[in-house]
Order: structure tokens, then C-alpha cells, then sequence
């Protein structure tokens, strides 16, 4: 039986850039490039040794077409031998990216593989790839005929409120949470390790996520208006930030590592997707971790650490009521409610988040979870292997 496996040697990203921010006028193969620039200089591997660059990016169009991934490894000056292929799975597409490096490093096909994502939703706003309005998300005439709705996230987050009987105050007061453990984060240092600051044209550097929001508090969120049904609960303030940013992972086997001198983080001990209800469309991390549970032989309890994204705050907040999970243990350094969800990119940014945290803190296991539209999501655990 093969023994190979995958692990993660280092994790970096940008600092989250804010809606017409710090990274607004960055090009998505530029920003991809500084990432992938900066985990090779890292490690000092040369790049010519991956065998794959795996690339998460949700709206496929402009600047982020033709096969980004690709021009983000030629922008970054790699030799031309070095491939890559651009995914989508929606907001998962990044996370997905990671259990695509792990299955080729674990079938043999690859020994070296690089997996992360970018979006640019300043200059590539959500909903561009989408020619005709008319339909949204709804995949053309069969998918709307069989289920006689236009898909919206919004709206399924709404529907989430209702199930699961959120209050409004209940929703904002998580929203605040997520802005004060980043506050926390930021002032404590704790990103330091994972971030790759970026030098913009006036010659200052963005050392830190934009999208915080110090002194959030469930007052003034309340103030803010519903953005998607006239009652509603869901707004501006407990949904994910419009954001820009890009992150990369530098996986390849135990035994590569090895020969490289090079020491393991994290290694990828289950990898699951499940698919749910399409309209509601942003309950999937549910099934999913149940699934990652039962695969790897794992209880909740045994988890240390969970990064469930923050696309709304009715997404971990009915996680944590299925699953039962330590609500301390969850998003400890933010959420993307305060970090911003810049959609290609987010995957592999709450994986980088992860893994460090772990490292930091010592916690053998950790799970990543996140909604994707059409009611998908991807669950990933993973095993600590280092330690500061």
C-alpha cells in the first residue's frame, strides 16, 4: 500500500484589502504573484520544482480569465515550465484547490503542488461572470423550471434566519464578536507569521486587513437597513465584506520535505464535500463536517480549532447549533464578516489562518468548512505536525 501523503509546508496571504481599497487597482495575476513569490522565498525552494499550481477564482472574467492561475506563476517570473489550472467552486474554490494538490500528491502525481486563489471583487464586482441578468444564478431554463426560483444568497441567508430562528440582535451581536477577535488578532501580532504585506504605488505598505471595523457594536449595527428582503435581519454588517486579496499554500509529500530539509506544518488528514438544498443554498457545512466526522473517525470534541467562513452570520451560527461544536473554538481570530471574503482567495485564507493557528497554539486538529452557491460546501481536517 502507498504511504504518501500531503502535507502543508508554510501558508501565506495578503492582508483582506477593503471594497476600492489598498488593493483595488492591483492586478488579480499581479496580486496572485505575491504570494506565490513570497511562499517560495519563504521556504527557499526553487519554484521549478512544483509540479502544479492549483488556483481558486469564482468570477472568471476580465482580468481574472485566461487561466489566472497561470499568469499569476509567469507574473511572479517562474520558468514557463511551471503549470497551472484556475477552478471554481464557488467560495470554495480555494479550499477546493488544497484537496485537488492533496489527492495528486497522494495518487503519485504530483511530489510538489502549489494550491491557493485570488479575487479582485473591487475590480471584478460579483455576479460579472453572469451574461444574462435575467437568469442570476439559476443555471438557464431546466435548473429555474425545476426549482421556480432565482438563486440568491442573501435571500438564503434570510431563510436560514427563519429555520433556525435567529433574532436580529442575536445575528449583529456575532457580527460585533467577529470584529473585536480580529481587533484582538491584529493588535496581539498574531498574523504576523502568515501575512505578506504588500507595497503599494505611494510607496506605504498594507500590513494589516482593512475590513476591520473597530468598536463594532450591536447599537450601531443596528441601525444599518435589511439589504435583501424589506423585514429582514440580514445587512451590511452581518455579511461577509466585498473584499480583494490572494493566498497560497506550499504542499507536496512528507517524504519531498524530507529531501528538501524542509519541516511540515499541518498534513491533510480528511477532505469531504457535500452538496445541499440549492435555494437556501448556504447550509452544505452542516452535512460536510458530519461527513468529515464520520470519514476521519473523529468527534467535534476532538477538533481544537474551527474556521467555518462568516458569509453570514446565520451560516456558523446554525453550524454551531447542528454540530454542537465549542462556539470558543470557532473563527478565535475573526471571521470574514471582519476580514472580508474575497471569494477566489477565501479558502485557502482561512486555511493559512488555520494552520498557523494550530502551530501557534498547538492544537493537533483543526477543521476548515464554508457555503458555496448552489448549495455545496467543501470540509477539510487537518493534523498538526509542528509546533512552535
Amino acid at each position: 500500500m502507498s504511504t504518501r501523503d500531503a502535507v502543508i509546508v508554510d501558508a501565506v496571504r495578503t492582508p483582506v484589502g477593503k471594497r476600492n481599497g489598498s488593493l483595488a487597482d492591483r492586478h488579480a495575476a499581479d496580486l496572485s504573484a505575491h504570494v506565490l513569490k513570497a511562499l517560495v522565498e519563504r521556504k527557499g525552494i526553487d519554484p521549478a520544482l512544483i509540479d502544479d499550481v492549483i488556483w481558486g477564482c469564482v468570477q472568471q472574467v476580465g482580468q481574472q480569465a485566461n487561466n489566472v492561475g497561470r499568469m499569476g506563476v509567469l507574473a511572479a517570473g517562474w520558468p514557463e515550465s511551471v503549470p497551472a489550472t484556475t477552478i471554481d467552486r464557488q467560495c470554495g474554490s480555494s479550499q477546493q484547490s488544497v484537496h485537488f494538490a492533496a489527492a495528486g500528491l497522494i495518487s503519485g502525481q504530483y511530489d510538489v503542488a502549489v494550491a491557493g486563489g485570488v479575487e479582485l471583487m473591487s475590480a471584478v464586482p460579483i455576479g460579472s461572470s453572469v451574461k444574462d441578468p435575467t437568469l442570476g444564478e439559476s443555471g438557464g431554463p431546466l435548473v429555474a423550471e425545476r426549482y421556480g426560483v432565482r438563486f440568491n444568497q442573501g435571500v438564503g441567508a434570510e431563510m436560514m434566519v427563519d429555520k433556525w430562528g435567529f433574532s436580529r440582535t442575536a445575528l449583529d451581536e456575532f457580527a460585533a464578536v467577529s470584529h473585536a477577535k480580529l481587533a484582538d488578532a491584529t493588535d496581539a501580532g498574531r498574523f504576523e507569521g502568515q501575512l505578506a504585506p504588500v507595497t503599494l504605488a505611494d510607496g506605504t505598505v498594507l500590513a494589516a486587513d482593512e475590513g476591520l471595523r473597530r468598536g463594532t457594536s450591536v447599537e450601531k449595527l443596528a441601525g444599518l437597513k435589511p439589504a435583501f428582503t424589506a423585514d429582514g435581519s440580514i445587512h451590511a454588517g452581518n455579511s461577509s465584506q466585498v473584499s480583494d486579496g490572494a493566498a497560497a499554500l506550499l504542499m507536496m509529500t512528507s517524504q519531498k520535505a524530507a529531501e528538501l530539509g524542509l519541516t511540515p506544518i499541518a498534513r491533510i488528514h480528511t477532505a469531504v464535500l457535500a452538496g445541499d438544498d440549492p435555494v437556501m443554498m448556504l447550509g452544505a457545512p452542516i452535512p460536510a463536517t458530519a461527513k468529515a466526522l464520520k470519514r476521519s473517525g473523529l468527534s467535534i470534541d476532538d477538533i481544537g480549532v474551527f474556521e467555518v467562513n462568516e458569509a453570514f452570520a446565520p451560516v456558523p451560527m446554525a453550524w454551531l447549533v447542528e454540530t454542537g461544536a465549542d462556539p470558543g473554538r470557532l473563527n478565535p481570530n475573526g471571521g470574514a464578516i471582519a476580514i472580508g471574503h474575497p471569494l477566489g482567495c477565501s479558502g485557502a485564507r482561512l486555511m493559512t489562518t488555520l494552520v498557523h493557528h494550530m502551530r501557534d497554539n498547538g492544537i493537533r486538529y483543526g477543521l476548515q468548512t464554508m457555503c458555496e452557491g448552489g448549495g455545496l460546501a467543501n470540509a477539510t481536517i487537518v493534523e498538526l505536525l509542528a509546533k512552535d
